[in-house]
């Protein structure tokens, strides 16, 4: 059996996640990616980019901070290759050049800015799902701090995505505007096809932990009364309420309600009643694009 590590690191505008996954090929060549390590830094740099067009200092400095530990950390797992992909809160950054550049020069570590459609394409590629219901069409969205993906997906095959400029970050800074709604709600009912059963699932980390909270079962579908239901109580109490009443990260208090907005708008446009959480992200997808495409970049120390 050949055993190897493989990372991907993901610099949203909420959080910096790294994933780091064993790559096990078994006796009989099958391929299996085996989860090792995962780690959440809440960095909020949407906070910066969203208001301000650009990147503070002090934020800067602990990005690199942040990406010099997740660095020794995979020279502790012996990772040998990587991926670093940067999503909406830098491409939206007027100093982003200057960061990945800072960055390079002081960690090593090489991190590629990507557009929302590709964003979208490697989440929805993250798990296949039904690849032998031929009658039926699959609607990923993916809720972020500062996009939410779309991907309509049929046999395991992605057919469409888009990316629209809506998240909960840029909700809390005020940057999600009713013509980027009415662009999503027109996007969908164009790609929604009568002929074929829509299911819907939902990614991302809000969507897991609404699944906790609403008390749904793993494997069980999120119906549209829970999560109405939770957005109604949660929007009732203040940010300190929701952390000691429903024991919530400081970071999970403040972005899950403008997610369960996101969340319930796609299931009511989709005509949904329930929501499948497959537990899959960006990260995720990016394992696979390492091994997969042989685009992972070798770390160097």
């Amino acid at each position: 059996m050949d055993l190897n590590k493989i990372a991907a690191i993901d610099i949203g505008s909420n959080a910096v996640r790294m994933l780091i996954s064993y790559v096990i090929k078994s006796n009989n060549r099958e391929l299996h990616f085996q989860k090792n390590s995962y780690l959440r830094l809440p960095l909020r740099l949407g906070e910066d980019s969203f208001k301000n067009k650009s990147i503070s200092e002090n934020k800067i400095q602990t990005l690199i901070n942040a990406i010099n530990s997740m660095k020794y950390i995979m020279k502790v797992h012996n990772v040998k290759y990587y991926l670093a992909y940067a999503t909406s809160a830098l491409r939206e950054a007027k100093n982003s050049d200057i960061i990945i550049s800072k960055i390079k020069n002081d960690t090593g570590i090489e991190i590629e800015i990507i557009d929302g459609l590709k964003e979208a394409r490697i989440i929805s590629n993250a798990k296949p799902i039904e690849k032998n219901n031929p009658f039926r069409k699959n609607l990923y969205v993916d809720v972020g701090g500062g996009s939410t993906e779309l991907s309509f997906v049929q046999n395991g095959e992605k057919t469409i995505s888009k990316s629209f400029n809506i998240g909960t970050v840029r909700d809390l800074n005020k940057g999600n505007t009713d013509d980027v709604w009415d662009e999503i709600k027109t996007w969908m009912k164009d790609h929604l096809d009568p002929d074929f059963k829509l299911r819907l699932y939902a990614t991302g980390g809000n969507i897991n932990k609404i699944q906790y909270l609403t008390k749904t079962k793993t494997g069980k579908p999120i119906s549209y009364f829970s999560m109405i239901t939770l957005l109604n109580n949660l929007s009732k109490i203040n940010f300190e309420e929701r952390i000691l009443e429903y024991n919530l990260n400081p970071d999970r208090a403040d972005v899950i309600v403008p997610a369960l907005k996101i969340f319930l708008k796609t299931m009511e446009w989709s005509g949904s009643n329930k929501v499948y959480v497959p537990k899959v992200g960006l990260v995720d997808g990016m394992i696979k694009e390492v091994y997969y495409k042989s685009v992972g970049v070798k770390l160097e120390f």
